[in-house]
C-alpha cells in the first residue's frame, strides 16, 4: 500500500471531528465542509494540508472513515475489520494485513452503524447484525458484541469494470481453449451454473458470460445485490429487497424469478443459489428459458449436488424432484477456484447428468468432467458427449 493511503487512512483528531459534527447539525442547507473546517481547525493552514483534512473529515463524516482510502486501491476486493487493530485487505492475491488501525472498539462500532444508516438499515444492542448493500453497490455485513469479541466490518467491493473472457483470459483465470468453450457454451444455449467458495470470481465470469449473448437477447438477472456487469444492450436487473425495521416488504429471490416469467425474458440470471428460490428457478428452466445460469457456492464439482439437496431442502422439494428437475433443466457446471498464490482460475468444466432416479445417483465423483486444470489435466471423458 502506498504511504500515502496509509497516512489518508489515519483518523481525523476526535474532538476537530465532534466540533465539525456539532456544526453540521446546527446547519440548515447547503453546507461548505471545508470552509467548517478551517473555521474549527483553528489552525492556519495552507491550500493542501486543507484540502487533505476535509477529505479525511469527509470520509468520516460520509464515506467509510479510516477504510476509505483502502476501498479506492486499484483491485481491491475485500475489507475486513476485525477489530480496531486488525483490518485486512484482498487485492487478488490473499489477505494482506493493512497499516490501517481504529482508536478503540467504539470508533469500529460508530463506522458500523453509521454505514447501516447509510445502507437504511438498524444496527444496535437489539439488532447487532446486519447484511446489506450500500449506495455505491458495496456490500457490507458486521457484527455488534456479544455477538464478537469486538465489532467486525465486512466489506465486499464490486469490481466495476466490465470483464470479457479475452480479459479473463489475459487475467489467467483460464487458458483460449476454454474460453471458446465456453463461448460455443452459451451460443447453445447451454444452462450453465458456476460454482466455487467465496471470492473465487464466480460473479465476475458469469458476467462476462452474460456479455456473449446476442444483443437481440433480452437478460433478466436476480439478485439480492447489484453486482452483475455485463456489456449488452438489454438487461434488465431485479434486486430483492430485506424487510424494513417493521418486518414488512421484503420481496424474495423466489418471487423476482415469478415475475421474471412474465417478462418475456430470453435468458433467466440468478446472481447466486442462496435458497429456496432454486426451487422456483428449476421450475422456470424446465419451462421454455433455456439458456439461463446461476452461481452456487460449493467447494467441487462433486460437491455441487450435496449443495442443490440442501437449498431445495429449504424450499420443500424432495432429493427425487430434485433429481428430475436438474436433470431437465442444467447442462454445465463451472467450477471455479484459487491457485496457491491467491489467483482466480476454472478449475473444472462438467456436465450435469442427464438420467439419475435421485440426485446423488449419478457417478461417485460427480458430475462427468469435459475439462480439468488439475496434475491431469485437459479434456475429460464427457468432452465428446459435450460436443
Amino acid at each position: 500500500m502506498s504511504a500515502a493511503a496509509e497516512q489518508g487512512a489515519q483518523p481525523v483528531e476526535a474532538a476537530l471531528l465532534d466540533r465539525v459534527r456539532r456544526r453540521l447539525a446546527a446547519t440548515r442547507g447547503p453546507v461548505d465542509l471545508t470552509a467548517i473546517t478551517q473555521q474549527e481547525s483553528s489552525l492556519l493552514v495552507d491550500a493542501e494540508t486543507l484540502a487533505d483534512l476535509s477529505g479525511r473529515l469527509e470520509a468520516d463524516l460520509r464515506g467509510a472513515g479510516p477504510l476509505e482510502p483502502l476501498l479506492e486501491l486499484p483491485g481491491i476486493t475485500d475489507v475486513l475489520v476485525n477489530g480496531p487493530t486488525e483490518v485486512y485487505l484482498d487485492r487478488g492475491a490473499g489477505l494482506e494485513r493493512s497499516a490501517v488501525r481504529f482508536g478503540d472498539d467504539a470508533a469500529v462500532r460508530a463506522l458500523a452503524v453509521r454505514l447501516a444508516s447509510q445502507a437504511g438499515r438498524r444496527l444496535d444492542d437489539a439488532m447487532p447484525y446486519v447484511d446489506a448493500s450500500l449506495p455505491d453497490g458495496t456490500r457490507l455485513h458486521a457484527l455488534l458484541r456479544p455477538l464478537v469479541a469486538h465489532p467486525v466490518i465486512c466489506l465486499r467491493v464490486l469490481r466495476r469494470r466490465r470483464m470479457s473472457l479475452t480479459d479473463l483470459v489475459e487475467a489467467g483465470m483460464m487458458a483460449r481453449p476454454v474460453a471458446e468453450l465456453l463461448r460455443a457454451v452459451v451460443a447453445a444455449r447451454l444452462t450453465t451454473l458456476i460454482s466455487g467458495g467465496t471470492g473465487t470470481g464466480k460473479t465476475t465470469l458469469l458476467g462476462a458470460l452474460l456479455s456473449e449473448i446476442a444483443p437481440t437477447e433480452r437478460i433478466l438477472t436476480i439478485e439480492d445485490a447489484a453486482e452483475l456487469v455485463t456489456e449488452h444492450p438489454h438487461v434488465v436487473a431485479l434486486l430483492a429487497r430485506s424487510a424494513n425495521v417493521e418486518g414488512a416488504g421484503a420481496v424474495s429471490l423466489g418471487e423476482l424469478v415469478r415475475q421474471s416469467l412474465r417478462m418475456r425474458a430470453d435468458r433467466i440470471v440468478v446472481g447466486e443459489f442462496r435458497g429456496a428460490e432454486i426451487v422456483e428457478l428449476l421450475a422456470a428452466l424446465n419451462t421454455g428459458h433455456a439458456g439461463g445460469a446461476a452461481t452456487v457456492h460449493a467447494n467441487s464439482v462433486a460437491d455441487v449436488p450435496a449443495r442443490l439437496v440442501a437449498l431445495a431442502a429449504l424450499g420443500g422439494m424432495t432429493d427425487r424432484v430434485l433429481a428430475a428437475q436438474a436433470s431437465s433443466a442444467l447442462d454445465l457446471v463451472v467450477q471455479l477456484g484459487r491457485r496457491p498464490d491467491g489467483s482466480r482460475h476454472v478449475r473444472e468444466i462438467a456436465l450435469w447428468p442427464r438420467a439419475a432416479d435421485e440426485i446423488g445417483a449419478g457417478p461417485p465423483d460427480g458430475p462427468p468432467v469435459v475439462w480439468s486444470d488439475g496434475s491431469q489435466g485437459g479434456l475429460g471423458p464427457a468432452a465428446g458427449e459435450l460436443a
